[in-house]
């Protein structure tokens, strides 16, 4: 596949420091927490930690950070949680794909979601409603509007992950395949939409099991490190009772 990434700009913003110093314990917290993003449910994803990823699998481990945040900010009605989490999405471009999709699954419903897109604009727009009419909450909330505006400039991220959307059904697996090079980190990450569990599993050309992220949740992560290069599997499972809308990274 190829891919082309846009020309970006990104402005640092600088929110104040007695609002900030919270939520960045608790984002740490979440960072360190994560079972998918840490790969604690096979060995050989807790091996690679001790490498160094690459930039996209950094920004794909910083997207997953920013979905936890924002999903504690929703349950706590935290208006500074979704804009921390808009901020981190604000920083990684991102590269659209499609997948080389297989029939692992029939097409979702052509209806919206109701539940809130893991996008910039969608998170504001979150934050905006449990602002309450704080003016310097809108505040905030316009100043990332306008950097996000302006894209990415200058980050850390290279290019930035690769980014595709599926819709899966009620307890119907979607799956692709993917070229991986042996020796060099692989990480998949996949970003519901809150409303139900999704899993994930990444299967060798022979079928094993080579990472799985079976968390109750609705962004598993899989970390590995094949021995060689190797076409694998890749399955984003819905576990729930209802249609999902998914976003898949991968670097």
């Amino acid at each position: 596949m190829s891919h082309r990434s846009g020309d970006h700009v990104f402005e640092e913003l600088r929110p104040s420091r007695q609002t900030t110093r919270p939520l960045l314990a608790i984002v740490t917290a979440l960072a360190v927490l994560s079972p998918g993003a840490a790969g604690a449910d096979n060995p050989q994803a807790r091996a690679v930690e001790a490498a160094s990823p690459g930039v996209e699998a950094a920004a794909i481990h910083q997207a997953v950070t920013a979905a936890r945040l924002a999903a504690w900010g929703r349950k706590a009605a935290d208006a500074q949680a979704l804009i921390l989490a808009a901020r981190m999405l604000a920083e990684i471009p991102f590269r659209s794909a499609d997948f080389a999709a297989e029939p692992g699954a029939a097409a979702a419903p052509g209806t919206p979601s109701d539940a809130p897109a893991f996008t910039v604009a969608g998170l504001l727009d979150e934050a905006e409603t449990l602002a309450r009419g704080d003016g310097q909450t809108l505040a905030e909330i316009e100043a990332v509007r306008a950097a996000a505006a302006r894209g990415v400039a200058n980050s850390p991220f290279g290019q930035g992950p690769i980014l595709a959307r599926r819709d899966v059904q009620a307890r119907q697996t979607y799956w692709f395949e993917a070229d991986a090079k042996g020796g060099e980190i692989l990480r998949v990450a996949a970003i519901g939409d809150g409303d139900t569990d999704i899993d994930m599993v990444v299967r060798g050309a022979d079928g094993r099991v080579l990472c799985e992220d079976g968390a109750y949740d609705h962004f598993p992560v899989c970390t590995l490190t094949p021995g060689e290069d190797q076409r694998l599997r890749v399955e984003i499972i819905n576990r729930g009772a209802v249609w999902t809308r998914v976003r898949i990274l991968s670097n």
